[in-house]
């Protein structure tokens, strides 16, 4: 048999560069070069948790403003624990992390027991990381008594400190959904709290120092090694409003906006803890513009049904802007005919088939979806009458009507929905009929404010919540994050905001808390 080291080659970038992280190398192989400083001041994350497997991450990096440690890949060991001294490994390995993305790391780690806490932490030479704290949910079919999630989203770094994560650490969570916002492609901000390096977020080397900004803040990286992540991505990941290969509406424009795509697309991949199968075609099929397939479902027990959404890579281009623009406006439905279009599409008739399936076998418990943005309709008064925001559920109605309708046909149970986006809370109803206040009530929904970024402030707030009834509280001030916990027989959720985003050591208090009773879709006040 003739030996292929071109093969051999294309078949390690598919594993290692899709980040599968499980490769045993001999001694000779290994390449650990010693380095001045910490290669692991980004940090450690786990995340996409399932009852017997979870991706541990780390990215190596150098000191000083390149980051990069050379061409040549770096052998990483990883040690998984039952305990924080490490006396009682349960498995153990090596990786390779390789200059073609970053030199992260990504290990699936597979055959570890349900429903159990881990410790863990990566090596290379004589420097060792942090250790951080995973654990794998129970069986699809044990039965579980208690979830603490926390949703959270919109972190942009120049409008304040990351405090929000130092608090939440203290939430003795099982999971953080992070639904989108992760990064923001600006070069500043007015009036900001703190400038970023660099201009403008456009190539790989530019999404991927901003991720490094992020990764390297202290109270961030504590959040990540405490729990494991499920994430997904929103617009400023790659560009504002931008929708599928159509181009948003922030910073210089460029000649080929799939590439730049392409590139977020990369860096994302690069600096999340996510499994080698969201990239489909491997790396290369990202450049190529192949799929990169975020959406998920992963059970709790029977307790709950956590559904991860993705409505950014496949939405249709918002409509009916002013003069053509790209990106989001808002827009009078009346004097535009597209609006309701039965074919157009948020979340693309792939992965709305998908949902509607995972609908149909979702079993009992909660159905947790964990998605971008605000998904009931939000009318704000103007001259010419009512308009909606055209970048959200609002700008793609028959998208939403599809959604509420599977959720009807296959009576899914409890349905809680959490979104991020809007950088304001707001707790509501969802409804069968939105332009019919007494038809039936299908779920719960809780979309939560951002980290840092800011909102317009509570001025209309009063009046927004009253003009539109199937919500029952909004606030546009506070920043920070929710909390939900479910049991058998209900679920409570607390709006954590913190003092003051533009301080490092502010406190936090909760702003609302509510709960629903299982079976009963009503939002009361706890």
């Amino acid at each position: 048999m003739t030996h292929d080291a071109s093969v051999d080659r294309r078949r390690l970038l598919q594993l290692a560069a899709a980040s599968a992280g499980t490769l045993w190398l001999p001694r000779s192989a290994w390449s650990q070069p010693r380095t001045a400083g910490n290669p692991f001041s980004l940090g450690v994350a786990s995340g996409s948790p399932t009852h017997e497997s979870i991706v541990l991450w780390t990215r190596l990096i150098a000191p000083g403003a390149s980051q990069l440690l050379g061409k040549d890949p770096v052998t990483v060991r990883w040690e998984i624990a039952h305990d924080e001294q490490f006396a009682r490994i349960a498995q153990s390995g090596q990786a390779q992390a390789l200059a073609e993305l970053a030199h992260s790391v990504h290990v699936e780690v597979a055959g570890l027991q349900p429903d159990r806490w881990y410790f863990y932490r990566f090596m290379v030479a004589d420097a060792v990381s942090a250790t951080g704290r995973t654990r794998t949910f129970p069986a699809p079919d044990a039965p579980a008594q208690k979830l603490r999630l926390a949703y959270a989203s919109c972190q942009r770094w120049d409008h304040g400190y990351f405090s929000a994560w130092r608090h939440m650490r203290e939430e003795n969570l099982d999971a953080v959904l992070f639904l989108g916002d992760y990064i923001y492609e600006y070069p500043d901000a007015a009036k900001a709290v703190r400038v970023p390096p660099g201009g403008w977020v456009l190539t790989l080397d530019d999404y991927r120092q901003r991720y490094a900004l992020h990764r390297g803040e202290p109270e961030l990286q504590a959040m990540h090694a405490a729990c494991p992540w499920l994430v997904t991505w929103d617009d400023h990941e790659v560009q504002n409003d931008y929708a599928g290969t159509v181009g948003g509406n922030s910073g210089p424009s460029v000649a080929d906006f799939p590439a730049r795509r392409a590139a977020a697309y990369q860096a994302f991949y690069e600096h999340m803890p996510v499994r080698a199968s969201v990239l489909t075609k491997a790396l290369a099929g990202v450049a190529s513009g192949a799929e990169y397939r975020l959406y998920a479902q992963q059970r709790f027990g029977r307790l709950a049904n956590i559904v991860m959404l993705d409505d950014r890579q496949y939405r249709d281009a918002q409509v009916c802007n002013p003069e053509g623009k790209l990106g989001s406006s808002n827009v009078n439905p009346a004097a535009c005919p597209a609006w309701n279009d039965p074919a157009r599409t948020l979340l693309g008739a792939a992965q709305e088939q998908w949902l509607d399936a995972a609908f149909a076998t979702s079993g009992g418990g909660w159905t947790v979806l964990g998605q971008q943005t605000l998904f009931g309709p939000r009318a704000f008064k103007a001259a010419a009458g009512n308009v909606f925001w055209n970048d959200g559920w609002d700008g793609y109605t028959a998208a939403r009507s599809r959604l509420t309708q599977s959720l009807q046909r296959h009576k899914v149970a409890n349905p809680v929905l959490l979104g991020g986006d809007v950088h304001e809370n707001w707790v509501g109803h969802v409804k069968a009929d939105y332009s019919r206040p007494d038809s039936a009530t299908l779920g719960v929904e809780f979309c939560g404010t951002s980290i840092t970024s800011r909102s317009a402030g509570n001025k209309n707030i009063a009046e927004r919540v009253a003009g539109n009834p199937h919500f029952v509280f909004a606030d546009s001030e506070g920043k920070g994050y929710g909390v939900v916990e479910f049991t058998p027989s209900r679920l409570t959720t607390t709006l954590r905001v913190v003092d003051d985003v533009t301080r490092r050591d502010t406190k936090i208090s909760t702003l609302r808390s509510f709960v629903v009773e299982a079976g009963r879709p009503q939002v009361l006040a706890a």
